[in-house]
């Protein structure tokens, strides 16, 4: 019987999602978007966490990958499925996103997804492509597909967004946690 592998360790940094925040008020969604993927405006602190990579955007459409690793398994073996939600549900927003003027936000108002095969580290580098289907000026609803490097479809996912007007209040919040130095981990 051989003796079970030892605790590993993960070190990653992220930066300040302030920048994009304020960015929000001049530039439209397709401009912010554009700015992460180009390394001009910083990539939110979620995405640095699962290490989502954005690899391509155009008005209503968004490609994000992942690499799966050990650290995004359940106990079963296999990437957890809110992992692969959360990959979805970035994808969906940013499509809807990319249509939106400055000075507009949105939130996730439901999420549906729907598994289709197991995800693990031997299935490789995993791309979400999200579509937005409708973006009117209260509601939003896209689609997206998981899949694999072959193109097999993994996961397929569908929201409905609420569009809203960025307003600034956001930024207080973050703006109080910088000053009350609250990480993510805390």
């Amino acid at each position: 019987m051989s003796a079970a592998p030892g605790p590993q360790h993960r070190t990653y940094t992220w930066h300040d999602p302030q920048p994009t925040a304020e960015a929000i008020q001049r530039l439209s969604g397709l401009e912010v978007l554009q700015g992460i993927g180009d390394g001009t405006l910083p990539t939110p602190p979620a995405m640095d966490t699962l290490a989502i990579e954005p690899v391509g955007v155009e008005p209503g459409r968004v490609v994000f990958e992942l690499t799966p690793a050990g650290w995004h398994y359940n106990a079963l073996g296999t990437v957890h499925g809110g992992v692969l939600a959360t990959l979805a549900d970035n994808a969906l927003g940013a499509c809807v996103y990319t249509r939106l003027p400055a000075g507009t936000g949105y939130t996730t108002q439901g999420l549906n997804i729907t598994f289709l095969r197991p995800v693990t580290i031997d299935t490789g580098r995993i791309r979400c492509e999200g579509t937005a289907v409708h973006v009117g000026r209260r509601t939003a609803y896209a689609t997206a597909a998981v899949t694999g490097p072959t193109g097999k479809l993994l996961a397929h996912a569908t929201t409905t967004c609420q569009i809203f007007p960025a307003d600034g209040r956001h930024l207080t919040r973050t703006r109080q946690h910088a000053a009350q130095d609250i990480s993510p981990t805390a």
